[in-house]
């Protein structure tokens, strides 16, 4: 069995659609999952939203951007950090998998979006990320949240956050394969590139709300460079 894994897509339509492109062609993804952050930063929510909810090979966990979104519209309280996330667990080939958009403790389950459920992000290593998952014990533990890309692996367990897909300082999606056999679970780790310059154009045709922050911090300034 062949799974194909991303996050933080970010409102990134054009990122998103080179990723599934990829998947597609392969021809032997068996199913994709999305741990969270569809929406915000980027402009194009309802074009990821479509995307993703026409399809029956994608599953979904949500992630704090699109637990904000969803407390405005339905009238709940605002968070003070936007946090928050739900678990997923799936058993494939006999490997016991979380899927999660970050780690949250159990205690703060079922807490909601107002009162910051998320554990505080830790830098990528393995040391802390073992740490931050200690109470877990599947063998392969995929997370979003924190942009960057995680890939690590101790006697038991495989840590992997393949990156923002639709964050990226260069223009490139980044996203995960995971392969599964009844023995072995192998990760490989991907990029496609795009043409990302109508994107980033959007932010001012659209007049998006702190367009200059956000092209600089999640974008890395590329219009500028």
């Amino acid at each position: 069995m062949k799974i194909g894994i991303m996050t933080d897509i970010h409102g990134n339509s054009s990122a998103l659609h080179a990723v599934l492109v990829e998947l597609d062609n392969r021809l032997d993804i068996d199913h994709i999952y999305c741990l969270g952050d569809m929406i915000g930063i980027g402009p194009d929510s309802n074009e990821v939203l479509y995307t993703l909810f026409e399809r029956d090979d994608i599953s979904m966990v949500t992630g704090n951007h699109d637990e904000a979104v969803l407390a405005l519209l339905t009238d709940n309280e605002y968070p003070l950090s936007h946090l928050h996330a739900r678990e997923h667990h799936q058993w494939m080939d006999g490997h016991s998998l979380l899927f999660t958009h970050y780690h949250i403790d159990p205690n703060k389950l079922t807490a909601p979006i107002s009162q910051d459920p998320f554990s505080r992000i830790v830098e990528p290593s393995l040391s802390h990320v073992a740490a931050l998952f200690r109470d877990n014990k599947e063998a392969l533990i995929c997370f979003g949240h924190h942009h960057p890309v995680h890939f690590f692996s101790n006697e038991t367990t495989i840590y992997l956050n393949p990156g923002s897909l639709g964050c990226n300082s260069r223009p490139t999606a980044p996203y995960a394969i995971v392969e599964m056999t009844p023995l072995r679970i192998e990760v490989h780790l991907e990029e496609a590139v795009y043409d990302n310059t109508t994107f980033l154009a959007s932010y001012e045709e659209l007049q998006v709300p702190q367009r200059e922050f956000l092209l600089r911090a999640f974008h890395g300034n590329q219009l500028n460079l």
